[in-house]
Formats: structure tokens, C-alpha cells, sequence
């Protein structure tokens, strides 16, 4: 005599709210297909703030050849970091916050994902919000704060019905998105964009090795601040051998194409610019094809921050915020928004402040998760529970992740702060990722095997369970 498993509460309902916060995903939940990965993140990446990247290639003094080679190899870093953390939340069945408790605790990793998560949901929504409400205003003609509003509006209500309606946007997103990103594509080419040459006079010319490695990184900055939310989009998938590997394809895949796309359009348009406002200049060069241009910029605000609010929200939840997934939704969005009727102005320099601060703070915290479910044994299924088990307070990881960013500390290059490495040696680039992921990677090396820093003896019998409290797990 067989059982039927219990029909799914959720399934593949799209009008349906996600019940789900934190939780770990059942198997009688687990659904989709790992195409779906290709298209969450294909359509994410069909975004403006990867043009206003490319855009900068002029700036450095960077050749065509130059800023093409270092956007490929920042695509290609990236989109791999991308890729193997995505298939982590098919294994695992939990966001990726939730697995950064495995090594650095449940408590260890209040401080990192209050910063690397919420933070980050917080700004890149304000920054997409500006691009794009600064993209609709154009459009329309109407004030700024009103288009901001309306963005706003519409990733509130998708991000509280959450995984599944975001799944099906995304899908639509792409098709709708990739034919108005080649018209913009060919009208950048055939009405000025084109090839040059390097550029030693250029205004933030620091030599042809240190802007490559600081142009180059600022691509796989962007996909390294996806990292922490990447296995929010996978972990409903089926867990099979099969699903893990195709998952992980279509992760890459998916980002791969769409940074160097963007990115190198993003040269082109900048290479024929007569203003430093990127939406202005797109607009100039777009010429009678400037409605669907901006048409596109609007709509591909909306696709990069379905997952941003919702990323964010997840986030909320994993620091034991007594709030719902709904609440938390709603928080970040009015955040996003306030911060983006302060950032209107001066948009290009807060990005690129912005994108520096969370890939110093974000590369090590991906290198200790990396090495957490490869060397640490995270990777099996049954240590799941430990990640819902308040008794492990604080892991070697936090000192590995802490260690990476303080370390990198006097290699920072910002207009926020300049390390004294930096400051010292301007034409040697923006070294301060690499720096923190090889010293996280070797304290992890000299500490996963020990017992962890804090363990509470008094721990609560309900720690062995793999669900939050419902206030917390609910929507």
C-alpha cells in the first residue's frame, strides 16, 4: 500500500501569495523547471544600471578592446559565482541567507545579512527606482516623484505575492524586454556608437592595468551583489542531480549573456556621449527611437527589483524581525522610494559608491559560503536542521567573513573612502574584492574544522525543527 505525499498548499499558483518565509521548502512544494533560472535572471540583467557601467569605459581612457575584454571576464567570474550558488538552493531548499547561519551561525550572521542583505535590497531598489522613475519621467513628462511612486506601487504588489508571480514576470520581462534592448542596440551603433582607441588624457585615466581591473570589476561587483540572493529564486526546484546541473547552467547563462550585452552597448553609447547623464545621452543618441528606449528602461527597472524587494523582505525575516513577509515588503518599499526622491541628483557617483561598498562587504561573505558547502559538508541535506538551530550562536565563518573586510579595508577606492594601499598606489586598481575573498578563504582554511565559537548548552528542544516561528515564516 502506497501514500500520496500531501498536495502542495502553494504549488505553481500564480495568483496565490507565497505562505512561505524562511522555511525550509518541502518536497511536496518543490516545482518548476530549471529554464526558469535562464529567464529570472536574463531579465534582471536587462537593465539600465549595466549600460550606466559600460558607460564609464571613456572615463578610465579604457580602449573598445580593453573595456570589452574586462566586461567579458567580470561576466564570466561572476555569472560562475552565480551559478554554483543558485544550484545551492536546489539542494538545500533554503534562501541563501539561511544557509550563511551553517558557518557563521545563527546569530553570527545577524550583522552581515543586515548589511550584505537589507542594505543592499534597500539601495539597489533606490538606485533602479531613480533610473528608472528618471527614465519614465522623460517619457511622460511627468514629475519625478510621481513615476518613482508608481514603480514603486507595482513592485510592492508582485513582490508580496512573491515566488511564483515573480517567476511568471520574469518570463514575460524577457520576451518583452529583449526585442526593445536590440532596437536600442542597433540605433546605438548606426547613430554614433563605434570603436576608439585609449585614451591617457581622459578625466579618471589611472593607467591601463589599474582601470581595467577596476572597470572589469565593477561587473562582477554587480553580479557578486546578486550572490547572497541567489538560491531565493532556485530553491523550490526539484531536487535531482538533473535539476542541480541544468539550474546551474541557465544561472550562468542568464547573467553571462545580458552583462556583456548591456555592458558593452553600455561603451558604445558612451563612447558618443555629449553629457554625463546617462539617460540623457541614451536619450540623445536614441533619437526618434527614444520612446521605446525609455519604454525600456522603465519596464527593466521593474524586473531587476522584484528581486530586490523581495530578496530584502527574506532578509528581514532571517534577522528574527517580528514581522511578516507582506510587512516587510512594504517597509523596504517605502524606504527605496524615500532614499530615491533624496539620491534624483548625482545619480552615476551614488551607484558607483554603492556598488563598491556592498562587494567589499559581499565577496568574502559568498567566498565562506562557497567553502562551507564544498569543504564544510553544508551540502548534505541532512545538516538542514542546523541552520534553524539557535544553540549555534557564533561560527568560525563570522571571523572569516570579518577578517576578508578588514583586510581589504586599506585597499578601498571610493570617493566615500580611500584606503591608504589605495591612496599610495591609485594605478594598481581597485583591488579590495580580491583581497577580502583570498583572506576570508584562508581564515575559513585555519578555522572550519575547529568547534564552533559559541554554542549554547541551553538551546531549546525546538532546535532541531526546519521552520521559523509563523510570525516570521508567514506572508
Amino acid at each position: 500500500m502506497t501514500h500520496d505525499a500531501p498536495a502542495p498548499v502553494y504549488g505553481s499558483a500564480v495568483t496565490k501569495v507565497e505562505p512561505f518565509g524562511v522555511d525550509h521548502i518541502p518536497d511536496n512544494e518543490r516545482h518548476g523547471k530549471p529554464s526558469s533560472q535562464f529567464f529570472v535572471w536574463f531579465a534582471a540583467g536587462l537593465n539600465f544600471p549595466i549600460i550606466l557601467l559600460g558607460f564609464s569605459a571613456a572615463w578610465f581612457g579604457l580602449s573598445f578592446t580593453a573595456a570589452v575584454a574586462a566586461i567579458v571576464l567580470g561576466a564570466a567570474l561572476g555569472s560562475l559565482l552565480m551559478a554554483v550558488m543558485s544550484r545551492m538552493g536546489v539542494r538545500l531548499g533554503v534562501p541563501q541567507q539561511i544557509q550563511a547561519r551553517g558557518p557563521l551561525g545563527f546569530f553570527g550572521n545577524f550583522l552581515p545579512v543586515a548589511y550584505i542583505n537589507v542594505f543592499a535590497g534597500i539601495g539597489w531598489a533606490s538606485v533602479t527606482v531613480i533610473l528608472g522613475g528618471k527614465a519614465f519621467a522623460e517619457l511622460t513628462h511627468l514629475p519625478f516623484w510621481l513615476c518613482a511612486l508608481a514603480l514603486t506601487a507595482v513592485e510592492l504588489v508582485v513582490s508580496v505575492y512573491g515566488y511564483n508571480m515573480i517567476n511568471y514576470l520574469q518570463r514575460v520581462l524577457t520576451y518583452v524586454l529583449t526585442p526593445l534592448f536590440v532596437m536600442i542596440t542597433v540605433v546605438a551603433v548606426v547613430r554614433g556608437g563605434g570603436t576608439f582607441g585609449a585614451d591617457p588624457h581622459a578625466k579618471g585615466y589611472i593607467g591601463g592595468t589599474g582601470g581595467w581591473i577596476t572597470f572589469g570589476g565593477w561587473f562582477l561587483s554587480f553580479l557578486v551583489a546578486w550572490a547572497p540572493f541567489a538560491s531565493d529564486y532556485s530553491r523550490y526546484l526539484p531536487d535531482s542531480p538533473q535539476v542541480v546541473k541544468r539550474t546551474a547552467w541557465y544561472t550562468g547563462l542568464g547573467n553571462f549573456v545580458t552583462i556583456c550585452w548591456l555592458g558593452i552597448l553600455g561603451v558604445l553609447v558612451g563612447s558618443s556621449a555629449t553629457t554625463t547623464d546617462s539617460i540623457t545621452a541614451l536619450h540623445e543618441l536614441a533619437g526618434p527611437f527614444a520612446v521605446p528606449a525609455l519604454i525600456a528602461i522603465t519596464l527593466s527597472a521593474l524586473a531587476q527589483n522584484f528581486l530586490n524587494v523581495y530578496g530584502g523582505a527574506i532578509s528581514v525575516q532571517t534577522l528574527k524581525v517580528p514581522v511578516s513577509r507582506t510587512q516587510a515588503v512594504v517597509v523596504i518599499c517605502l524606504l527605496a522610494y524615500a532614499i530615491s526622491l533624496w539620491g534624483e541628483s548625482g545619480t552615476e557617483d551614488k551607484f558607483k559608491v554603492f556598488l563598491n561598498l556592498t562587494a567589499y562587504f559581499i565577496a568574502p561573505f559568498a567566498a565562506v559560503l562557497l567553502l562551507d558547502y564544498h569543504l564544510g559538508g553544508r551540502s548534505d541535506p541532512a545538516r538542514i536542521a542546523e541552520l534553524y538551530d539557535r544553540s549555534r550562536v557564533l561560527g568560525w565563518g563570522f571571523v572569516a567573513w570579518a577578517g576578508g573586510v578588514l583586510a581589504s579595508v586599506p585597499f578601498w577606492q571610493s570617493s566615500f573612502y580611500t584606503g591608504p594601499f589605495s591612496a599610495a598606489y591609485p594605478g594598481a586598481g581597485d583591488l579590495s574584492m580580491f583581497v577580502a575573498s583570498g583572506a576570508s578563504v584562508v581564515l575559513y582554511l585555519l578555522t572550519y574544522r575547529l568547534r564552533p565559537l559559541w554554542v549554547r548548552e541551553d538551546a531549546p528542544a525546538s532546535a532541531l525543527s526546519t521552520e521559523e516561528p509563523a510570525v516570521v515564516a508567514g506572508s
